[in-house]
């Protein structure tokens, strides 16, 4: 029984020992924000898979092209990389971008949704096409889905998942150093579980959501897009029925904050895009 206690600790201490290391060796510093974030996996491995799943995603969907909504989404989408490069080489990292494969499609489908995967794949759903209006709406939510790859947002998360996967582990091999019983191992695991769900996953999601849209705000104030529309942007997605969830539960700040904050950067977007020229 001494051997076995002493393998239980040992594995345990093996796990918080290689958590410290991740924590450590797996972190990267983003030129556009300057802070060390999480990044267990590089863009070496996370783009050629990002890559593949856009591909067999645009071979499943009904692809359109050839319209004025197409021309757009593709228009805009090139507006805002062009800022980001911009905003790149200003930053002192001017192939920061190198290895991004920009690419921006319409897919016919009533949801009212868009996504960027690492690497910058964007989708825009026709769905989201009469919220968004115009140009400068869509802006709003090219500029947001752009700035999660930008900010590698798909890294952290999945480094996320990673560390709460090994924290899981932590707790069970605790457990069982401990000589506790497996109702009560499977009681300490769901604990774990809501703590992480509600004091971790939830607000980590929601932060990297507001940070979203604080530099996609940015990033279409530098394109020449007017910050002024992102609010009613968010104003008629919350009459579309975003954000119904209360805030607590979801993994989206709700929409009355995301209109406020947005409304605050406002003047900090202006004097960011004043900085490459433009003026509104």
């Amino acid at each position: 029984m001494k051997k076995t206690g002493k393998w239980r600790l040992s594995g345990r201490t093996f796990v918080v020992l290689l958590l410290t290391a991740l924590l450590i060796v797996g972190c990267v510093t983003n030129p556009l924000t300057g802070k060390r974030t999480m990044a267990f996996y590089g863009n070496s491995e996370l783009f050629p898979m990002s890559f593949a799943y856009y591909d067999e995603f645009l071979t499943e969907n009904k692809v359109v092209t050839g319209t004025a909504q197409a021309a757009m989404v593709d228009r805009v989408g090139k507006r805002l990389a062009v800022a980001a490069q911009k905003w790149c080489e200003a930053n002192g990292s001017p192939h920061y971008l190198d290895d991004y494969a920009w690419e921006y499609k319409l897919v016919q489908d009533d949801q009212v949704n868009a996504f960027c995967l690492p690497g910058g794949k964007i989708v825009v759903y026709t769905g989201i096409l009469p919220v968004t209006k115009d140009e400068a709406g869509l802006a709003v939510v090219l500029g947001h889905e752009i700035s999660h790859a930008l900010l590698n947002h798909g890294q952290q998360s999945m480094s996320y998942d990673l560390a709460s996967q090994l924290g899981m582990l932590g707790v069970l091999m605790g457990a069982q150093a401990i000589g506790l019983s497996e109702n009560a191992q499977m009681a300490a695991l769901v604990v774990y579980q809501l703590a992480n769900q509600f004091g971790g996953e939830l607000p980590f999601s929601r932060k990297n959501e507001s940070e979203a849209d604080e530099y996609g705000l940015y990033l279409m104030a530098i394109a020449g897009y007017n910050p002024d529309a992102a609010a009613p942007f968010w104003e008629r997605m919350k009459a579309a029925g975003a954000g119904s969830n209360a805030e607590f539960f979801s993994t989206h700040p709700s929409p009355d904050n995301r209109i406020k904050n947005l409304q605050n950067l406002n003047a900090e977007a202006k004097k960011k895009a004043a900085e490459f020229g433009v003026r509104f």
